[in-house]
């Protein structure tokens, strides 16, 4: 059975696109908590299995390789095959992945675990941002991106925390047990309940594209993930690793256009024709850069500077997770009646200020005051998430829904493993330079986290620039119009304003 597409003056949605949407909106967001659950356990691995820093950040880096090469091949598998399959799929790999992992004997099967795990993840938020696309008018996606966000921005948010709880009273291989029943419960569901959305179109794989995004995408996150962790020789890899990602990327790149004059591209860059998409693009990295910089570097300054542990640590960080899911649904209702310009402008001015707040911060700066600063920063990007989401694929055609879902999702892993290098390494980086100038070891790593704080405030100016050219816009073409019918330009002119 096959779900049509919901006519616009419908009020409520049908209850089949409601159980659709949240079969998917509970696996998306059981598999991106998996994705920052590791970071804290990281320490208690090293000691349990006896390994170097080095040979475990493994688990978090080939999973962050992992998502970067499959990612870019939803847009074609979302087209190829059922959203049934897919997501079957999906969850199989997730599940098998979560159970290798929990039961894992050692370091040799708990990677591959990792990989397969990551495998899963990497179709997931695709296929959601696809399937609501295709199943909710135009009218209403704000108020459902919204429930979105909350899988995308809150489950990172409270990754650490409910990661410190289990680490506190239990064994590490709980935080894979724990998720478990929860994933296969989606599984079940959605092996039970549902059904496919949209047509399947015929396309070829074109497996030179294949070819060339795994060392473009992979080569661009393993670079700089191992910015933030390199040092002397080792930095000669990372700059090896991006470079041989960047050159591969303009042959990837080069390829998807050559394939748009008359076979089927693997990933259809003709979503950057649409004005809106390209500013919600990278609108979206520079908050990924911001959030995940924020993730990064508080952790840091409240362990490393404030003593406090993984589980004081995840409890203070906790509050600002959780608001940003409270204000998710009421964020995608303003966006609907108002669109975005009521919310990002304001929200990117708000992330702006707390950061600025946050270079202030020393080891005397009052507990509840970071608390604050933390929940305002959160504020500040649950206010421009599902706006921005919403406004890049509202202007896109049917048939690019799932390959410009694809490209934000590509983005956001790579914006996210560059904000955690390049604010890493700064901090690093002025940490090192202090210290061997005679610098006490403290006020170093203060001056570190100002620095890193003092670069995000700037990408975070730019986030305040092209929010004030954000708009709401509708589908430039009608349903089923293939995008070579959208003019080139896809002038700003070609829909309503809100």
């Amino acid at each position: 059975m096959t779900v049509t597409v919901h006519e616009p003056d419908k009020q409520r949605l049908p209850a089949k696109a409601r159980s659709v949407i949240a079969i998917l909106l509970v696996a998306a967001f059981v598999v991106i908590l998996n994705e920052t659950i590791m970071g804290v356990a990281l320490p208690r691995l090293m000691t349990e299995l006896s390994l170097p820093a080095s040979t475990v950040q493994w688990l978090s880096t080939a999973f962050m390789l992992t998502m970067a090469v499959v990612i870019p091949t939803t847009g074609f598998l979302l087209q190829r095959i059922s959203t049934r399959t897919v997501f079957l799929i999906a969850m199989s790999l997730f599940c098998a992945g979560t159970l290798i992992a929990g039961l894992a004997p050692g370091f040799w099967l708990l990677l591959p675990a990792r990989i397969v795990q990551a495998s899963g993840t990497a179709m997931m938020v695709p296929l959601l941002m696809t399937s609501i696309l295709t199943l909710v008018p135009i009218e209403r996606r704000g108020s459902v991106m919204g429930n979105v966000s909350i899988a995308i921005s809150v489950a990172p948010a409270i990754g650490p925390t409910l990661s410190g709880l289990i680490l506190q009273f239990l064994s590490w291989r709980f935080m894979f047990l724990l998720v478990l029943p929860i994933a296969l419960l989606a599984l079940a569901l959605g092996a039970r309940r549902l059904d496919n959305i949209g047509e399947r179109e015929h396309q070829k794989l074109d497996w030179i594209s294949v070819l060339l995004s795994i060392p473009a995408f992979g080569g661009i996150v393993y670079g700089l993930s191992r910015f933030a962790v390199s040092s002397g020789s080792g930095i000669g890899v990372a700059v090896g690793g991006l470079a041989l990602g960047l050159i591969s990327l303009a042959l990837f790149i080069w390829r998807q256009i050559q394939l748009q004059r008359g076979r089927d591209p693997l990933l259809d860059l003709r979503a950057f024709r649409f004005p809106m998409f390209r500013i919600s693009v990278v609108l979206l990295c520079i908050a990924m850069i911001g959030l995940f910089g924020a993730i990064i570097l508080l952790p840091i300054y409240l362990q490393n500077i404030r003593g406090l542990g993984s589980l004081e640590t995840g409890i203070l960080l906790l509050p600002g997770g959780l608001l940003m899911g409270l204000l998710a649904p009421t964020v995608g209702r303003i966006f609907d009646r108002f669109g975005p310009r009521v919310l990002v402008p304001p929200g990117a001015l708000l992330i702006v200020l707390t950061l600025l707040g946050l270079t202030q911060a020393d080891d005397r700066t009052p507990i509840w005051m970071l608390l604050g600063l933390h929940v305002l920063l959160c504020l500040g990007f649950a206010s421009m998430f599902t706006p921005a989401f919403t406004s890049g694929l509202n202007p896109l055609p049917p048939s690019l829904y799932s390959h410009g879902s694809a490209i934000m999702a590509t983005f956001q892993q790579v914006a996210g493993a560059a904000g955690t290098a390049l604010l890493v390494t700064i901090m690093a980086g002025r940490t090192i330079s202090l210290t061997n100038a005679g610098t006490p070891q403290l006020p170093a790593e203060i001056s570190g986290l100002h620095t890193a704080f003092a670069v995000a405030v700037g990408v975070g100016v730019v986030a305040l620039i092209l929010a004030f050219f954000l708009k709401n816009t509708k589908p430039a073409a009608p349903p089923g119009a293939a995008p070579d019918a959208v003019p080139a330009e896809a002038s700003e002119a070609m829909a309503a304003d809100r």
